[in-house]
C-alpha cells in the first residue's frame, strides 16, 4: 500500500484531560456522544510507536473512506494496514459482526423476559463491577428485550437518579415497560430504604408515562433480589 502522508502524533491519550479521553468521555455521557474515530479508538485500545490511538483510528477511517468502506473491509484488507496486527483486526472485525448482527435481527431472536431470573442473566455482570451502576432493561410489548442501556453510575441516591434519566430511553424507543437493575458492589443485595424509595418514585413516573416498570432487581458478589417477588413493588 502507499505510504502514509499524514504525520504521526507523538503525545500519548493518557496525558489527555479525562474529558477529552475517549473511553472516559464514553462512561460519563454515553457512546452516543462519540466519534466514529473515538469509538473505534476504544476497540483499539492503544496506539503503535510513534503514533497515539486516536490518531490510528483517524487513520484508518480515512484510509478506507469512513465507516462503510471500513465495515466491507476483508480479513485480508485489514491485514495489509500499517498499523493493525491480529489483535487489533481481531477486535475491529468482531464489533463489526456484532454490528451487523444487531442490525439484521429479528424480534424472535432477542431474549423475551418472563421471570426475574431470566432478567439476571442479562446483567450479571454487574455482581463483579467495584462503583455502583445502573442499568435499563427496556422491553418491547411481547416483553422481548430491545436494549440494556447503562444509564448512571455513581451511588445511588434519589438527589441525582431522576426518573427522566431512567424513562429516558424507553420514550426514545418507545418501549411500553422496563426493568431497573443496579449492583451493590458491598456485596449484599438487601435493598435499602433509599432503594426502596426510588422504586416508588419511579412506580408513579411510569404511571404518568404509561411505562410500566416491571421489577427493580438489586445486585451483590453472590446472590441478587428481585424488588417484585419481594413485594415491594408498590406505589
Amino acid at each position: 500500500m502507499p505510504p502514509d502522508t499524514n504525520q504521526p502524533q507523538h503525545f500519548a491519550v493518557n496525558r489527555l484531560p479525562d474529558s477529552e479521553r475517549p473511553r472516559e468521555r464514553l462512561l460519563t455521557h454515553g457512546a452516543k456522544v462519540l466519534s466514529n474515530t473515538e469509538l473505534l479508538a476504544i476497540l483499539l485500545r492503544t496506539g503503535t510507536a510513534g503514533e497515539n490511538v486516536l490518531h490510528l483510528a483517524e487513520r484508518i477511517l480515512a484510509h478506507y473512506g469512513g465507516l462503510n468502506g471500513l465495515a466491507g473491509a476483508t480479513l485480508s484488507d485489514l491485514e495489509q494496514f500499517n498499523g493493525l496486527g491480529q489483535a487489533k483486526i481481531a477486535q475491529v472485525a468482531a464489533a463489526l459482526e456484532l454490528g451487523r448482527r444487531a442490525a439484521t435481527s429479528t424480534p424472535e431472536e432477542r431474549p423475551q423476559i418472563h421471570s426475574a431470573s431470566d432478567a439476571i442473566a442479562l446483567v450479571n455482570d454487574m455482581r463483579d463491577l467495584q462503583q455502583e451502576h445502573v442499568r435499563v432493561i427496556l422491553l418491547d410489548s411481547q416483553r422481548r428485550v430491545v436494549a440494556i442501556p447503562t444509564v448512571y453510575i455513581g451511588t445511588l441516591n434519589t438527589s441525582v437518579l431522576r426518573a427522566a434519566e431512567i424513562f429516558r430511553e424507553a420514550i426514545t424507543r418507545n418501549c411500553p415497560a422496563l426493568i431497573l437493575a443496579h449492583n451493590h458492589p458491598s456485596g449484599d443485595p438487601s435493598p435499602s430504604p433509599e432503594d426502596i424509595q426510588i422504586t416508588q418514585s419511579l412506580l408513579a413516573a411510569g404511571k404518568l408515562l404509561d411505562i410500566q416498570l416491571l421489577d427493580h432487581i438489586i445486585i451483590g458478589q453472590r446472590q441478587w433480589v428481585s424488588l417484585q417477588n419481594l413485594g415491594l413493588l408498590h406505589p
